[in-house]
């Protein structure tokens, strides 16, 4: 069995707050006419998985970016990552075992940065928020939910030069899952 491998696009700032709407149907089109295969979605907010002959990760993302820009005429920020990839954020996270779900957060970083980098975040958040660096991810737990977090992708992709896109625990666990199905691509 032939099967190519299996990327997550998440896409920063689509269809929020009535801002950059694109119709998810529309954004699975463009990707299978990109080439991509076995495109499924998961709600509104850009969260793509899909299979590609592709295997240059950056090469993936200035696709997307450069499809979305041509067609819907503004940029969007693309973060990949693989299904290995959401498997190790799901056994790392320091705060599934003490915290609720509903309140864990993942904010998936373009590039890596330094743990040191922290420093920088803190006068952002609450006392009650915790967070942690991952080289290319940083583990959230909003006390209050994410709604009332001054510690937001602003100021992350500020503080940190880096672009950034948050989800929840629950749609993490949600994409892991989606990217796990492996799909025979031989003829």
């Amino acid at each position: 069995m032939n099967v190519n491998p299996t990327y997550i696009a998440l896409l920063r700032g689509i269809n929020v707050s009535g801002q950059k709407i694109i119709r998810i149907e529309e954004l699975k089109k463009m990707l299978e006419y990109l080439g991509f295969e076995n495109v499924k979605s998961y709600i509104q907010s850009g969260n793509f998985v899909f299979n590609s002959k592709i295997s240059n990760q950056e090469k993936i993302i200035k696709l997307i970016g450069n499809k979305i820009k041509e067609m819907f005429l503004f940029d969007v920020s693309v973060i990949l990552r693989t299904h290995n990839d959401l498997l190790k954020i799901l056994k790392n996270n320091p705060f599934v075992t003490n915290k609720p779900p509903e309140r864990l957060y993942v904010a998936f970083l373009s590039d890596a940065v330094d743990k040191s980098c922290g420093k920088l975040l803190i006068p952002y958040k609450s006392k009650d928020e915790e967070f942690q660096i991952a080289e290319n991810e940083i583990y959230l737990y909003y006390a209050d939910g994410a709604g009332r977090t001054k510690l937001s992708n602003n100021i992350i992709e500020t503080k940190l030069g880096v672009k950034a896109t948050t989800r929840n625990w629950n749609t993490i666990n949600k994409l892991y899952e989606l990217s796990h199905e492996p799909v025979n691509t031989e003829n």
